[in-house]
């Protein structure tokens, strides 16, 4: 398992980084990335704290961890300048906060997201044409969620990807240790969502390739 969308204590999750990372090797993790909620407030602490952290991961520590953000419930407008800020901060990786159906996100988040070219649209609800259109021109992948509430489009955003040609990855977005998952659970929810076995590898490629990506 590689999980690109996870949170510590540093936004709203129950653990410090270090706690999160070990329960993750524990459960037998290749790859972690540490995705906190920012926006304009909290962006430079978050990005210097996580990047804190991974400097300090030993090299025989058994699993990589990257350091990254969630852009979470920002105007749209404001989208692309907070994706670039995180990218000056040195950030590897920027996911941002979808158009769940279970949260009052803005209108319009998923289309500034997409144009903005953040790397993953975490849990994206009921996904447009439009939308897919522009996530396969812009590279942007559309994630498959393991978390409860957001995971209710997961059959939707998995069909209009596959129509479109959207890349997929599955993410946990674990606020708390009953979240983190093995990798037998994950192709659990993949199926569930009508996903088969060989897009459910395919996926897992395009995490090791974003995570590659954001260690870099």
């Amino acid at each position: 398992m590689i999980d690109l969308h996870t949170h510590t204590f540093h936004s709203d999750g129950a653990l410090v980084p270090s706690e999160l990372a070990a329960r993750a090797f524990a459960k037998g993790y290749k790859g972690l990335a540490i995705t906190d909620h920012a926006d304009f407030s909290n962006i430079a602490d978050i990005a210097g704290k996580l990047r804190a952290f991974v400097s300090t991961l030993p090299v025989d520590a058994g699993m990589k961890v990257a350091a990254g953000i969630e852009i979470t419930h920002v105007p749209p407008s404001q989208i692309k300048a907070l994706c670039e800020k995180g990218r000056g901060l040195g950030l590897g990786l920027i996911v941002c906060h979808g158009e769940t159906i279970v949260e009052p996100v803005m209108k319009g988040t998923n289309v500034a997201a997409i144009e903005a070219g953040v790397d993953i649209l975490a849990h994206p609800g009921l996904v447009t044409e439009k939308e897919c259109v522009l996530a396969k021109q812009n590279s942007v992948f559309f994630e498959i969620t393991a978390r409860k509430g957001h995971s209710l489009t997961n059959g939707h955003v998995a069909a209009m990807a596959r129509k479109y040609g959207v890349g997929l990855v599955l993410n946990t977005d674990a606020h708390s240790p009953e979240d983190i998952i093995t990798d037998e659970f994950a192709l659990k929810v993949a199926l569930g969502a009508g996903i088969t076995g060989v897009e459910f590898e395919r996926m897992k490629e395009n995490a090791r390739v974003l995570f590659e990506k954001a260690l870099s």
